[in-house]
């Protein structure tokens, strides 16, 4: 119940998202703390219970979603939070052995993360899902809505990768209203680096502002829970362990998938350039090496 924690917490109220919300920290006053909090604005978000628990009594829920881990700052990466998130990873895991629910994980580096998550608990790799690029996602749409006057939900592109430094913004595919966005006369070449660079350092930039991140996580997190709570079938920019797609195996990534009450049901084979593939496949390189320096 950190700043991430926090903020997903009131998203997933605001949304009417659940009857009954556990909330967790280390520190138990913290977690007592932010119930009682959100509990006492419960007359303006419908109607839920919010209590203070231990991670074994979040056995039976619906979805877990995981936010602990120690935070970063403006100069380090998201990788260069690993060895000591993979520590705390293994801890939750075997606190939560029996769970059969979906578990969203949020905690940096997320894609790292979301292997070692599915690793440690045994989990199917399609009931565990990193919140990946699904927010450097929404920051492409609205960045390249600003600049195009235009509103983001109008507009279809999607990052893919790592989120993270290696990252891919899929140009090639990228559109307006079925219009490709390099069709259309406003558009310039030379602002796809430009966007694609401020969506990659949007994250850093913010840290160096306050200090973390986390109002946009916890909207892109509890909607993610609400579209698969409400069987949506939506299709979204998550990480999960992939097997087979782009060749890749024992790696979670992110890639436009269709998420369900069951998880994700479907990973989408996107079309990409060759560009794009080779920095794609970059990515997952990035990931797998990461993967191998705490194995």
């Amino acid at each position: 119940m950190g700043w991430v924690g926090s903020s997903v917490a009131i998203s997933i109220l605001n949304q009417g998202i659940c009857k009954n919300l556990l909330v967790n920290d280390l520190n138990q006053d913290i977690a007592e703390g932010e119930a009682m909090d959100l509990n006492h604005g419960s007359s303006f978000y419908p109607g839920a219970t919010v209590k203070p628990a231990q991670i074994e009594e979040m056995i039976g829920c619906d979805a877990i979603v995981i936010t602990a881990g120690r935070g970063g700052s403006g100069s380090e990466t998201r990788l260069d939070l690993l060895k000591d998130n993979v520590k705390i990873a293994r801890t939750i895991s075997e606190k939560l052995k029996g769970f059969k629910g979906i578990l969203i994980i949020v905690s940096n580096p997320v894609d790292v993360l979301t292997y070692f998550y599915q690793q440690f608990t045994g989990l199917p790799t399609h009931k565990v899902i990193g919140t990946g690029t699904f927010l450097d996602t929404a920051r492409l749409r609205d960045i390249i809505g600003d600049r195009m006057q235009i509103e983001p939900k109008s507009i279809h592109a999607y990052v893919v990768g790592e989120h993270g430094d290696s990252e891919v913004v899929l140009w090639s595919g990228a559109d307006i209203g079925g219009k490709p966005i390099r069709e259309w006369s406003k558009w310039k070449p030379e602002y796809e680096p430009e966007i694609a660079e401020k969506v990659q350092k949007a994250a850093y930039e913010i840290i160096k502002r306050k200090g973390a991140t986390n109002h946009a996580i916890g909207l892109v997190t509890a909607t993610l829970l609400k579209w698969i709570m409400r069987n949506e079938r939506r299709i979204v920019t998550v990480s999960t362990v992939i097997d087979g797609n782009f060749g890749l195996k024992n790696v979670a990534i992110s890639l436009p998938s269709v998420v369900s009450s069951q998880g994700v049901e479907e990973i989408i084979d996107v079309e990409m350039d060759d560009n794009e593939k080779e920095k794609f496949l970059q990515s997952a390189q990035v990931l797998k090496e990461a993967i191998a320096e705490v194995q």
